[in-house]
């Protein structure tokens, strides 16, 4: 089950993930999950990004809603 900080971070990743703070408690747990991942842009520049376990859970969590 997900904290409500950690859905709420499940959803700023999906939607906006340049926003995210590298440094989210939040992050660690969902890392954990495997339902986000960390990106290597093609910039050099790092980005969160949604896992497929992290899409489906997020679409299983709105279909309940």
């Amino acid at each position: 089950m997900l904290s409500p900080h950690e859905f709420a971070t499940l959803l700023l990743v999906k939607d906006a993930p340049n926003q995210v703070e590298m440094e989210r408690d939040e992050l660690d747990a969902l890392l954990e999950r495997q339902l986000v991942q960390l990106e290597k842009l093609a910039s050099g520049l790092r980005q969160w990004s949604l896992t497929e376990t992290g899409d489906t859970a997020l679409r299983a969590i709105k279909r309940l809603s």
